[in-house]
């Protein structure tokens, strides 16, 4: 997983509020388990008419959403079904991080854990990067996991929240279990200066 620590780009705005996993990616396509080529699976139905042409008016079909790494969403993105499917589609678009006012729990794990960043600002900042886009499609937004921060287009600086522990595994580049795997000197030493407490461990 390719470490996060601050992108700056355009962003492409997609501000329809309540986008289930569904939408994201259609249920039909759950069955595919690898990740390379998931970004034409990504809003299918929105993208693609029934005989498989693109909508040239979606706006990932058009030419500014070519090589945009982050995604401008509306409230509660990523509600429904949980599905990993739907951020590796994201990411194999090229996106990655999400701006949005708020997100579904369940989606927010599985995007941090598979390294899609997801950026909550107030609605207010929302509302002016949108009309921001309108106006300039080409204005490039900032993000900075380091400081958690996004800087708007006008040099507006935004705060935003995250847990510790997935920001920490995002600066690495690591998930979950690849943190664990970088302890494991300190793992190590732990157990050799503390023999007694890891057979008791073991026999308990």
């Amino acid at each position: 997983m390719e470490p996060f620590t601050k992108i700056t780009s355009r962003a492409i705005p997609l501000p329809n509020d309540n986008v289930d996993t569904d939408v994201v990616v259609p249920a039909r396509f759950l069955k595919v388990t690898d990740k390379e080529g998931m970004d034409q699976y990504l809003f299918r139905d929105w993208r693609f008419d029934v005989e498989g042409n693109p909508k040239p008016d979606f706006i990932l079909n058009q030419p500014r959403a070519k090589g945009a790494k982050i995604l401008l969403v509306g409230r509660n993105f990523g509600t429904g079904s949980s599905r990993e499917h739907a951020p590796w589609a994201l990411l194999a678009f090229g996106f990655r991080a999400l701006i949005g006012t708020s997100f579904a729990d369940i989606f927010t794990g599985n995007s941090l854990k598979n390294g899609l960043l997801l950026v909550a600002i107030p609605p207010e900042s929302h509302a002016d990067l949108l009309s921001t886009l309108e106006k300039n499609p080409n204005a490039e937004v900032a993000v900075d996991l380091a400081t958690q921060t996004v800087t708007l287009p006008d040099g507006k600086t935004v705060n935003f929240p995250i847990d510790n522990f997935s920001k920490q595994c995002l600066l690495a580049g690591v998930d979950q279990l690849g943190y664990i795997f970088k302890q494991e000197p300190r793992i190590r030493a732990y157990e050799e200066s503390h023999p007694s407490a890891v057979r008791t461990t073991v026999s308990a």
